[in-house]
């Protein structure tokens, strides 16, 4: 016999499911998002359950017949997306972008789908639900993303959206955004539950069967995750976050989940008036003001992921104005600065705590990892002391309470990319031996070996 269906109450926000109704939700916090609905009644049997077989409609085959070929990447003509997504686009794949609104999202989808309709006349589909077709053809036009081959589409309609990939059959489709789609026969309004399931199931079906690689254009939520429930992250192959700061124009494209290659690839990006462009040597970027090297100032290589970046690092100590000292860090870890700047005056002698110290990085970007601990110690030395670091070097270490300096990892690659830009010196660590072609390596076992260190080197 069957039971009753009964009544289940689903959160609209992250999917939680309660048999009773409740104000907020206890998963994601929301209030009033639970919504009823009745529960498919299930069958109660005994015994074993009988099952009847199919045939499929494709035979299995062992793995080495299958042809490895079908799931070869194809460049996308921007060499920082395709370095994040391993080596490409993959066919069949559905890549889901996620970033907060005014980030550069839509744009840099609208370049990508005009680079990949400039290479050997591919056709790309620009599906926009949440622009008019005009709106983005202006900005096309601005940004220099005019193609033949690159069709627009400004449609919300799941339907209609598969209806235009039959009549041009391109070989990429692009959703801006999956939050604003709305699928037939599905209850809910569009950007809830079961309508952002519906329909990133559905594409992820076309993409799989038709071997159309797929991008969606996903909204986040106030706390940076993707908006709508988790089951967007689990249905498609690879999520991207493409994030950065309104007052800066860097923009940094990261993997969150991919299927087909690493997460720990970053690309760089830079918001113009004519576009985004790629950053492919963001260290030249960060770095391109650079003259005579002024006092307060340290160059250190940080890690992002694999990818080696030079910053710099500044910092100004000044006569406080009130009674208290003053801690202000931009673009570097709050609590760790302080805690440098103690380890330099209790172990090295050097008096910070009746100073004003602002420490921040240059050029918008942020750094947690700890290996520039040494930079920022040197920084605070060479501005207290009105002395300028030696010209060409580069500084890398960690710093621990005892003033001991700690090894940090990929030192090496660390400092074949400082060679690269120029770089002839550097103080690190000292552990293993490391020998860089036209650079002078000196290892150095704590802070106050590096201090001497410069001071030597500045007479």
């Amino acid at each position: 016999m069957a039971k009753k269906p009964r009544s289940i109450h689903t959160c609209s926000e992250c999917g939680y499911a309660s048999p009773k109704w409740l104000g907020r939700c206890p998963e994601c916090g929301s209030w009033g998002t639970l919504q009823e609905s009745l529960s498919a009644p299930s069958a109660v049997t005994s015994g074993p359950v009988k099952t009847q077989a199919l045939t499929p409609t494709s035979p299995a085959k062992p793995i080495t017949l299958i042809d490895a070929t079908s799931s070869t990447t194809m460049p996308s003509g921007i060499g920082e997306l395709d370095r994040v997504l391993g080596s490409g686009v993959v066919p069949g794949s559905v890549v889901l972008m996620a970033g907060e609104p005014g980030v550069g999202k839509s744009t840099l989808l609208l370049e990508v789908a005009s680079r990949w309709a400039g290479l050997n006349d591919r056709k790309a589909l620009y599906v926009t639900a949440e622009e008019s077709a005009g709106q983005v053809r202006a900005r096309a036009e601005r940004t220099g993303a005019l193609k033949d081959t690159l069709y627009l589409a400004a449609e919300s309609n799941l339907d209609v959206v598969f209806g235009h990939v039959d009549q041009i059959k391109p070989s990429l489709i692009i959703v801006d955004s999956v939050q604003t789609m709305h699928a037939a026969g599905v209850e809910g309004v569009p950007g809830g539950v079961a309508q952002s399931r519906a329909v990133t199931a559905a594409l992820t079906s076309l993409a799989k069967t038709t071997n159309i690689p797929i991008l969606l254009v996903g909204h986040v939520t106030k706390d940076g995750n993707v908006a709508g429930p988790r089951v967007l992250e689990h249905l498609v192959d690879v999520v991207l976050n493409f994030e950065g700061d309104r007052q800066s124009s860097l923009r940094m494209l990261r993997g969150i989940k991919n299927r087909f290659g690493a997460t720990d690839e970053v690309g760089c990006f830079e918001q113009t008036a004519d576009g985004i462009r790629e950053v492919p040597d963001p260290s030249g970027l960060f770095l391109s003001h650079r003259g005579n090297t002024p006092d307060g100032s340290a160059v250190t290589v940080a890690m992002d992921g694999v990818r080696p970046m030079l910053a710099e690092v500044q910092a100004l100590t000044v006569d406080p104005v009130a009674k208290n000292p003053r801690r202000v860090v931009t673009g570097l870890d709050f609590n760790r600065v302080p805690m440098v700047l103690a380890v330099l005056q209790a172990r090295c002698g050097q008096r910070t705590n009746d100073k004003d110290a602002y420490v921040a990085t240059v050029g918008g970007v942020k750094i947690t990892e700890t290996g520039t601990d040494l930079a920022v110690a040197l920084a605070t030395w060479s501005s207290l002391h009105e002395t300028p670091l030696p010209d060409k070097t580069v500084v890398i270490g960690e710093v621990g309470l005892a003033g001991e300096l700690r090894r940090v990892p990929n030192v090496a690659r660390r400092l074949q990319e400082a060679a690269r830009l120029g770089y002839e010196r550097a103080i690190v660590p000292a552990g293993d031996k490391l020998s860089i072609p036209g650079m002078k390596i000196s290892q150095v076992g704590s802070l106050s070996e590096a201090l001497d260190l410069v001071q030597k080197a500045r007479k």
